[in-house]
């Protein structure tokens, strides 16, 4: 914790120093790859619900048409173009986003905060 410091040489300090240094490269590097590991995971289960999602707007389009093709039945080809009018998808492709767009995620150098030191700048004791 930085107390009784004081009875040590400069010798100790600097291994000390260097132990901590070696604990924290080794603690940032699990937390990296724990970081890392959860970044893939949520990639995998990005694409799964991507992949969900076209398969539904594939659905949501057949039964779509099928309404067309039973409104056709129904009220003649008069009011077809009616049923297309009024059977548009909001959520389509046509409104600019691609669903067959992968989605990536990836570890990043956090931005200094502006009451943080550089790491480079450590004080013990």
């Amino acid at each position: 914790m930085g107390e009784e410091l004081s009875s040590l040489s400069v010798e100790d300090l600097q291994n000390l120093e260097n132990q901590l240094e070696m604990s924290l490269k080794s603690i940032r590097m699990k937390k990296e790859q724990i970081l890392t590991d959860e970044i893939q995971e949520l990639n995998r289960k990005g694409n799964l619900i991507h992949q969900e999602n076209i398969e539904l707007y594939k659905k949501v389009d057949l039964l779509r048409q099928e309404n067309i093709e039973l409104h056709k039945k129904a009220y003649g080809s008069r009011s077809v173009n009616v049923a297309n009018r009024n059977s548009h998808i909001p959520y389509c492709p046509s409104d600019g986003f691609d669903l067959h767009a992968p989605i990536l995620l990836q570890l990043s150098q956090p931005e200094p905060q502006d009451n943080e030191t550089p790491a480079n700048s450590m004080n013990l004791g």
